[in-house]
């Protein structure tokens, strides 16, 4: 309570809300506005927009690189604003008296961390890997790791 005011943590909830809201909006109306054509099988758990691409009949390439570039700059702002707050919560940690309350703040801090990292780095391999280190089998695991795990 003394380091973020209940205004600015209405705040970061509300941008948080509302990034993720902008992004499963785009998600679904691209969905439902292309013409699927072969078949209804994605090898997913879970129905993926690049996986539900593939099934399209139409051109595609617009609207995946449309996807993509917009959830790159919603990651890179959630990265700013993630390293730019842990920076702020080290210093803060590194003003406690106490080094038995740094340690357990920092201990707090690195298993956040440590999530974050968990999710990132999956989700990168999950939607950067080349097509030919992929398989259904490995997709399935990636998809898991990253979206069950953390």
């Amino acid at each position: 309570g003394t380091l973020v005011g209940s205004r600015a943590c209405v705040r970061m909830a509300a941008a948080a809300w509302a990034s993720g809201f902008l992004n499963a909006l785009l998600h679904t109306a691209n969905t439902f506005s292309i013409p699927l054509c072969q078949g209804m099988t994605v090898d997913q758990f879970f129905c993926e927009i690049s996986q539900i691409l593939k099934l399209s009949c139409a051109d595609s390439y617009l609207r995946e690189v449309g996807l993509t570039v917009v959830s790159l700059c919603l990651v890179f702002g959630c990265f700013v604003f993630i390293v730019l707050s842990y920076v702020q919560i080290f210093s803060a940690v590194l003003r406690i008296p106490s080094e038995q309350g740094q340690h357990k703040a920092f201990s707090i801090c690195l298993l956040h961390l440590a999530v974050i990292s968990l999710f990132v780095s999956t989700s990168f391999f999950a939607y950067l890997k080349l097509s030919s280190v992929s398989s259904p089998a490995l997709n399935l695991v990636v998809a898991v790791q990253y979206a069950v795990v953390p």
